[in-house]
């Protein structure tokens, strides 16, 4: 049994209803959130494992439910399809690497998105010729770094943004690819032992605080721009990537 001590654990749910703030706000962020936080005190892996469940959970509802979930799929199984296989091959570089380089990965990934979303630097849209090669190409590598890291964030947000997607497919759509992600992930790290039956027990106790962290954040929104809150979360998040960072590669 992979020990928890109550400052452990009450960081845990503290940072599971932060993350479930942040997706409740912003309506994407919870596993990097909770990743960015968790690794800080945690091995990557074993924060991995324990986001697992909530991330399902969340994404369950935001992908499934809702109009266009037909008109996602049409368009973008390319890309979710490369995800998913490039998932499987994350996982297996996961198993064979060293926990804190890759907790640095996920570092300069925050530390990348936080950039390009505080500068605003888009993507610039594809045409339709070059989707049909990019989608699977961003796919992939998007599973990739899935599997090595378990942020689903990069490239794939700024890709699907640049196909200035209608608000309702771009959330069905990037839920899609989370969803997806997150059970490759989970099946990629069951087969290579890094998913012990401690910490998928005690990614069930996220769910809770996800869920209350994101009704929160719901009213929140409701009252103040998300624009201004997305500001704020990616700064913390880069500083969270900055120390990351240094601390894999210092």
């Amino acid at each position: 049994m992979i020990p928890f001590d109550p400052a452990e654990s009450a960081f845990v749910l503290g940072a599971f209803t932060v993350a479930g703030f942040v997706k409740g706000v912003a309506g994407f962020g919870l596993p990097t959130v909770t990743l960015g936080l968790l690794a800080l005190t945690r091995p990557l892996p074993e924060a991995m494992a324990l986001m697992l469940v909530p991330t399902l959970a969340t994404n369950i509802w935001q992908s499934l439910v809702g109009p266009a979930l037909v008109p996602a799929l049409r368009r973008l199984w390319p890309f979710l399809l490369a995800a998913v296989l490039g998932t499987f091959a994350g996982a297996g570089i996961l198993a064979r690497s060293d926990a804190v380089l890759l907790s640095g990965l996920l570092g300069l990934l925050l530390i990348l998105s936080a950039v390009l979303a505080l500068g605003g630097l888009p993507m610039p849209a594809p045409t339709p010729a070059r989707e049909r090669w990019l989608g699977p190409l961003v796919g992939g590598t998007a599973g990739l770094l899935t599997g090595m890291t378990g942020s689903f964030l990069m490239p794939a947000a700024p890709y699907l943004a640049a196909l200035k997607l209608p608000p309702q497919h771009f959330v069905q759509g990037f839920g899609l690819g989370a969803l997806l992600a997150t059970l490759a992930l989970g099946l990629g790290m069951a087969g290579a032992g890094l998913l012990p039956a401690d910490l998928g027990l005690a990614s069930l106790v996220g769910v809770a605080p996800a869920f209350l962290g994101m009704a929160l954040g719901t009213r929140v929104r409701r009252a103040m721009p998300a624009a201004r809150f997305r500001t704020v979360i990616q700064a913390a998040l880069g500083l969270v990537g900055v120390w990351l960072a240094f601390r894999a590669f210092a």
